[in-house]
């Protein structure tokens, strides 16, 4: 005897969207099912808080729209099920797989679309963060892309990808019921000047500002080491000035970024690259990335540029030595139980110092009683490993009161920018063909052997002063790097004698070798 016949699902349909893993946009297949039984809302697919919340947000939007429920059971699943969904963004798919279910929308069109924004309970679309690289995924699966009309200029610069920028769930409805259709959305402006400071302003200290050209050349870390007032922070200030624009390539790794933190402004692109300063008091999470969503830190937002830190001893040590990796790998990596999340950090790290807790250790007027014991034991608080891998170290002296009355010396970014600009094609031919290597600073191994090989000149006295400086393998490299950067300002095709007694000597000051 035949049993009872089960119900199935009287109406199903699916849309697509994106769950982000870093600054990977995932696909996510979002299907809905309405079917007999008893009246409910269930959300399931590893959904966090957000998204769980999200029925009653999509709820809201359709009796805005005066569209009600039907007395059924919806199910809304979030594909693959074992991959954690996070964020707000997840409301419009679910809204749309859900009117595409209850047979409002087209359920073909709506099958071909991938859809992100969050809904207000009148229906209209709040801007959410992670639009470009989710139309980028998008244009891989040949799919047109439904998003906030905020966040849509932003998604346009994937011109492989119709992104569609709609202000309510009306609207939509509208566009694929035909009455009204969504013109594309153009992209955002590109930014490509802003107010830089001029390197001329700064009153004498040449060496620092001929170290700034080196370590923008070749991409070359560097810590400043001087007491208060001496032009630290203002000599760091200029290095975005004299670095060259971003390229297309870049311009795009570093906005992708921007855009999972929801830092890109009115869908912009900028050419500049940034600069980022976090203060001292700032967490391990802030600087290298983490938290609740694993969000990116001040370490990849200054990819492709510059990361600041002023006053770094005061920085806490888990702070300093978290940093260890991501600036000899370029990469930032959050571990969680269920995934490890990864961020480019390809970064010109520039550190700030006092040479101790007074900042006036050169001062013996001026110095605390606990001098020079109080230097030795603030700068300890940088570990040897994490010293060893700054390639400029310089000191930063005081300047007189009558110095800056005097005229401005020392060409101006302009003219430095160029140079610099000279010294990076020469890099970029260098290294075309060589996947993930752009500077010298990036340069190891055999190819950093064959490109910065001194003359024998050269060779003579940077094995002499590796064997009196006790060089690590570490510091020895990063000399020969220096070297080539300078020889590459110089327009030299080899490394001489000359290029390797300047980069030695940037690196005497406070010398920790590991």
């Amino acid at each position: 005897m035949a049993g009872p016949q089960r119900s199935h699902p009287a109406i199903t349909a699916l849309t697509h969207t994106v769950a982000f893993e870093g600054i990977e946009a995932r696909p996510v297949e979002v299907q809905c099912a309405v079917s007999a039984g008893m009246p409910g809302f269930a959300i399931v697919g590893l959904p966090d808080k957000a998204v769980s919340e999200a029925k009653e947000r999509v709820r809201a939007a359709l009796d805005a729209m005066s569209i009600a429920l039907p007395s059924k059971r919806i199910s809304v699943n979030l594909s693959p099920a074992d991959m954690p969904k996070e964020g707000s963004h997840f409301d419009l798919p679910i809204a749309l797989a859900l009117l595409a279910a209850l047979e409002i929308l087209p359920q073909d069109l709506v099958a071909q679309t991938m859809a992100l924004g969050e809904l207000s309970l009148d229906g209209g679309l709040v801007a959410v963060a992670g639009a470009l690289p989710a139309a980028m995924t998008a244009a891989e699966h040949d799919r047109a892309l439904i998003c906030p009309r905020a966040s849509a200029p932003e998604a346009a610069w994937v011109e492989a990808c119709a992104v569609l920028g709609a202000g309510s769930l009306l609207e939509i409805v509208q566009h694929f019921g035909g009455q009204a259709p969504i013109a594309p959305a153009q992209a955002g402006e590109v930014t490509s000047e802003t107010a830089l400071r001029d390197l001329r302003d700064v009153k004498g200290q040449e060496r620092a500002k001929r170290a700034l050209e080196i370590a923008a050349a070749g991409r070359h870390h560097m810590i400043l080491i001087g007491p208060p007032g001496a032009g630290k922070s203002m000599l760091a200030a200029r290095l975005p000035g004299i670095l060259p624009p971003l390229t297309a390539r870049e311009a795009l790794e570093t906005s992708m970024i921007h855009s999972v933190a929801g830092l890109l402004r009115d869908g912009g692109v900028s050419r500049v690259r940034p600069f980022q300063e976090p203060h001292h008091t700032a967490s391990r999470a802030a600087i290298v990335g983490g938290g609740r969503n694993a969000k990116p830190g001040e370490a990849s937002l200054a990819h492709n540029g510059v990361l600041f830190m002023d006053e770094f001893p005061e920085f806490t040590r888990d702070v300093l030595e978290t940093l260890r990796q991501p600036v000899e790998t370029g990469e930032v990596v959050v571990s969680r139980a269920n995934a490890h999340i990864r961020y480019p950090c390809r970064f010109l790290l520039v550190a700030a110092a006092n040479p101790c807790k007074c900042g006036h250790l050169a001062e013996a007027a001026r110095a605390c009683s606990r001098a020079p014991i109080c230097g030795e034991e603030y700068m300890g608080r940088i570990s040897g490993p994490l010293m060893d891998r700054f390639d400029l170290r310089i000191e930063v002296p005081p300047v007189a009161f009558t110095d800056l009355d005097l005229p401005a010396t020392g060409d101006t970014s302009q003219v430095v920018a160029a140079r610099v600009a000279r010294a990076r094609a020469v890099q970029a031919a260098r290294f075309s063909g060589c996947e993930g290597l752009r500077t010298n600073a990036d340069a190891e191994g055999r190819m950093l052997e064959k490109v910065a090989a001194p003359d024998e000149d050269g060779r003579a006295l940077l094995l002499k002063a590796a064997d009196r400086m006790a060089l690590s393998a570490r510091g020895y490299h990063r000399i020969l790097r220096v070297a080539r950067t300078i020889a590459d300002l110089d327009g030299a095709d080899t490394v001489g004698r000359a290029h390797v007694a300047e980069a030695l000597s940037y690196r005497l000051l406070g010398a920790k070798e590991t």
